[in-house]
């Protein structure tokens, strides 16, 4: 078995099929078919159920994907140890987080990153909610991952710290008046329209539980991309519920920021893997443990 049969494998699953993956590796196809034919003859299995030009993951492919991600990830931490002696933290680190931990703290860490070990590059990857973060790092997507989760992430291999506690705040359209020195009590929502995400994120969770505590709140427009959320609260459309990453954004935009009294906050977590990582993944954790817990914004 050859490192470039298992990059191959994983390069098909994740370009979905064979014709896009020869394209994205820039080898020819005949190629990467000979290859993958060799590797289920080692194996002594079927990796993909070949219908028409359509591959698809065979039962033994599913189980094996996940294991041949991680041993290409291993095999670039070694490859990256070796390389780094001497030189510093060099390389790429593949980081997922969900929309509000993508903002912040990740561009932050981002920033200084950049500043201590300049030869790393962060590659994001955007997730819907903490249990697909936790997915991406466990399956070897990704090798560090940053998300908002009430309970301490848990899976196969995977270390969690938590960070810090941030804080979900209400972002209202444009003078909307509400509460009294910039802080708004929950009863003060009854009555508002909001502008939501789909189910399964931390911000649609803590929706539903305000509408089943306060009651009469009611759904403006349901969206699937997050980022959408801020525009449509400037026009009017509804209010919004949004990590305190967003907050000093909301607010330079026109939006009227409010906190929660008592605060709605969030745990914070950095996962990634016990086993072995690559110099520029270290140099990310690291970078990330070390930051202070930024002050409390005003608005």
């Amino acid at each position: 078995m050859e490192r470039r049969q298992l990059e191959y494998f994983v390069a098909i699953v994740e370009h979905g099929g064979f014709t896009h993956a020869a394209r994205a590796l820039r080898v020819a196809q005949p190629s990467l078919s000979r290859a993958i034919g060799k590797l289920e003859h080692e194996l002594g299995v079927t990796l993909f159920h070949r219908v028409g030009r359509t591959a698809v993951l065979s039962n033994a492919g599913e189980l094996l994907v996940q294991r041949a991600r991680l041993v290409l990830r291993d095999l670039d931490a070694l490859r990256a140890a070796a390389g780094a002696v001497g030189r510093g933290a060099a390389g790429r680190v593949d980081v997922a987080a969900t929309s509000s931990s993508a903002l912040e703290p990740v561009v932050s860490i981002i920033a200084e990153l950049r500043e201590r070990h300049p030869g790393v590059l962060v590659s994001t990857s955007s997730a819907l909610s903490a249990a697909e973060v936790v997915a991406m790092v466990v399956q070897g997507r990704c090798e560090v991952g940053v998300c908002g989760s009430a309970e301490r992430p848990a899976g196969q291999g995977l270390i969690a710290h938590h960070l810090r506690d941030e804080e979900f705040l209400l972002v209202a359209p444009p003078g909307t008046k509400l509460g009294s020195g910039g802080d708004v009590a929950r009863e003060e929502l009854r009555g508002m329209r909001f502008v939501v995400t789909k189910p399964a994120t931390a911000v649609r969770a803590l929706f539903d539980r305000l509408a089943a505590g306060v009651g009469e709140l009611s759904v403006a427009a349901e969206v699937g991309d997050r980022s959408v959320v801020l525009p449509m609260v400037l026009r009017g459309i509804g209010a919004g519920l949004m990590p305190d990453g967003w907050g000093e954004l909301a607010r330079r935009a026109g939006a009227e920021v409010y906190r929660f009294t008592p605060p709605e906050r969030l745990p914070q977590w950095l996962v990634h893997r016990s086993g072995p990582i690559t110099p520029a993944t270290k140099a990310f954790v690291e970078t990330t443990l070390a930051r202070p817990e930024p002050p409390a914004a005003t608005f």
